[in-house]
């Protein structure tokens, strides 16, 4: 392992890691939105809207992200509808996370006791309330496992984005690697990158998950 070659990546991989948290963080924000609609839509049974979020979610979660980003990347152009490489990338981390964050929304809702929400009926709360007052606190707390696991699932998923020449760090593993042939230094970055992302978010969650244990939500 060249020392000398490490240090002279770094600034490259930082650079690169800053890309791929960014699109990671607005991905995942528009991926949380839809997810937590969908959620709704299905724990409710809403006509027409229910069948539509149910087609999307096998849609998404049955075909892989690279298929869904040469999509985006080759075939929209076709339709004259031109994306750049950051906006494929986070369409289609919000297309593929939306669904996986819909069905963990939704197992979180589900496992609310529904003699709680007509307890609440009986006591003179509004529907409304009701929904934000007793059943997403403990859904959200319920799905917070579930919300982690996706969240660290959809940040690996990021690899994929060189696909759509996105200079996030896979790409500038591949393009050193490339032009240098220093493979062992190139793809200890690469993973050394992943981890100083990844295992922050990992803890912080473990420390959530626990703090709301010991409060009793979960349960």
């Amino acid at each position: 392992m060249n020392m000398d070659v490490l240090r002279e990546y770094a600034p490259l991989y930082l650079e690169a890691a800053g890309l791929t948290v960014r699109i990671a963080l607005v991905g995942i924000a528009g991926a949380v939105a839809v997810g937590f609609l969908c959620s709704l839509i299905r724990y409710f049974k809403v006509p027409v809207l229910n069948r539509i979020a149910g087609v999307y979610i096998e849609l998404s979660r049955n075909t892989p992200l690279l298929i869904q980003l040469f999509f985006l990347y080759f075939g929209l152009p076709k339709l004259g509808i031109l994306l750049s490489s950051e906006a494929c990338a986070i369409t289609g981390l919000i297309f593929l996370g939306g669904s996986y964050m819909a069905e963990a929304f939704r197992s979180g809702l589900e496992a609310v006791p529904g003699i709680q929400m007509e307890s609440a009926l009986s006591l003179g709360l509004t529907k409304r309330q009701v929904i934000g007052y007793v059943l997403l606190p403990q859904a959200v707390s319920v799905s917070v496992p579930a919300f982690a696991a996706n969240v660290i699932f959809l940040i690996k998923e990021t690899s994929v984005f060189s696909a759509v020449a996105l200079a996030d760090l896979m790409y500038t593993a591949k393009v050193l690697i490339g032009m240098s042939y220093n493979t062992d230094e190139a793809l200890f970055m690469l993973v050394l990158s992943y981890l100083g992302i990844l295992l922050p978010i990992s803890v912080i969650f473990s420390l959530i998950e626990r703090k709301l244990r010991y409060a009793g939500f979960g349960n």
